[in-house]
């Protein structure tokens, strides 16, 4: 029978030794299963010409061409990515909807002699999963925002509370983006769905017992959008807003974002990007000090008249309880004992608010990272 799991906690802990996408490249590309490798059956024009044989031509001919496809690519699988599986070898094999490509590969992997499952309804039913964690439940835990200006270090302070215990959710790490004009990262980010399955998962990994941290964003991180469950429980809950002096702030900005400095032709059109909102003269001042290599006076002003005044608009919507944690300094020894002072802030707002404690006891289940199906 095929594996049917009921929630997205069932499917992480079915310990399969891999998970196989036997979909084209481009379904994989846009979202895929946790882990998953790709070894598709039928490549990206192998299927568009199956597929137009089947509507146009003929059904029959559609499926006795696919079949001699698959035959020839699950041979080269075979003799390469495969070759080295031991006989106890334990895989999860999928496609689109769990039907002819992944069964079609599951029964040559059988006939080898390794235990292999399929998916039930293949990758859709995985994005029915996903989908019902995000649009149809609730966040499982209580949220916490960890807010500030830019530049005051919220995702490094992310990392460094979750080092002593505390549950994080990093969103821009999930978006692969740092939230702002200047915050795209190598690799660019993932699709929607892609994203939604990554963020899905972190939800179903954890423990409602204990409060998680994310760190205040808008609805939308770069081209992804938050689910609206999550950006409600966002909106609603308590903050805590790191300040520190914008000298600080600026020389942090610098060294944070050395590869968007880096690139002088790419920092100077993202400047130019921002010209509709600014006076010429200040615009041409900003483009002069990247120019320079004056990075933490331009960084300054990019806070001082742009991104201050926006975060001040933003954040006078909330109107969630907010703590303040003052820093007089960013340097990197300085946020260990600010990262301290966050993680106890985190308790005393979750304890005064009726929530549970965020630095229980750590059991091996609610220190283990989120589970992965692989």
């Amino acid at each position: 029978m095929p594996f049917a799991p009921a929630t997205l906690s069932e499917l992480a802990r079915a310990g399969f030794d891999d998970v196989i996408d036997v979909r084209s490249p481009a379904e994989y590309a846009e979202d895929h299963l946790p882990a998953a490798i790709s070894l598709p059956v039928l490549s990206n024009e192998e299927r568009a010409r199956v597929g137009t044989i089947y509507k146009q031509e003929s059904p029959f001919r559609a499926r006795k061409l696919g079949a001699a496809i698959l035959a020839r690519n699950a041979a080269a699988h075979l003799e390469g990515p495969l070759a080295e599986k031991s006989g106890a070898w334990r895989p999860l094999v999928y496609c689109w909807r769990g039907g002819q490509r992944s069964g079609a590969f599951a029964t040559i992997l059988r006939e080898v002699g390794w235990r292999v499952e399929t998916l039930a309804g293949g990758w859709q039913a995985w994005r029915r999963l996903v989908v019902a964690r995000l649009y149809d439940r609730p966040v499982p835990s209580p949220v916490v925002v960890l807010d500030g200006d830019t530049g005051t270090a919220k995702t490094e302070l992310l990392a460094l509370v979750a080092a002593r215990g505390l549950q994080v959710i990093d969103l821009e790490g999930l978006a692969n983006h740092r939230g702002s004009l200047f915050g795209a990262r190598p690799g660019g980010q993932p699709s929607q769905k892609a994203f939604e399955g990554r963020l899905a998962m972190a939800l179903e990994a954890l423990d409602p017992l204990r409060p998680v941290v994310v760190e205040a964003e808008s609805s939308r991180i770069g081209e992804l959008a938050l689910p609206p469950r999550l950006w409600a429980a966002m909106r609603a809950a308590p903050r805590i807003a790191v300040s520190a002096p914008a000298a600080a702030r600026a020389a942090y900005l610098a060294r944070a974002y050395d590869d968007v400095v880096a690139d002088a032709a790419a920092l100077d059109r993202l400047i130019g990007l921002l010209a509709p909102l600014h006076p010429r003269e200040r615009i041409a001042g900003w483009r002069a000090m990247a120019a320079a290599g004056a990075f933490v006076p331009l960084a300054r002003a990019l806070m001082e008249d742009h991104y201050d005044p926006r975060y001040a608009r933003s954040r006078s919507r909330h109107g969630a309880p907010v703590t303040t944690l003052a820093a007089d300094s960013l340097a990197p020894d300085a946020l260990e004992a600010l990262a301290g002072r966050l993680a106890a802030a985190v308790c005393a707002v979750t304890s005064s608010s009726g929530g549970p404690a965020a630095t229980r006891p750590i059991t091996a289940a609610s220190a283990s990272p989120p589970a992965t199906i692989a």
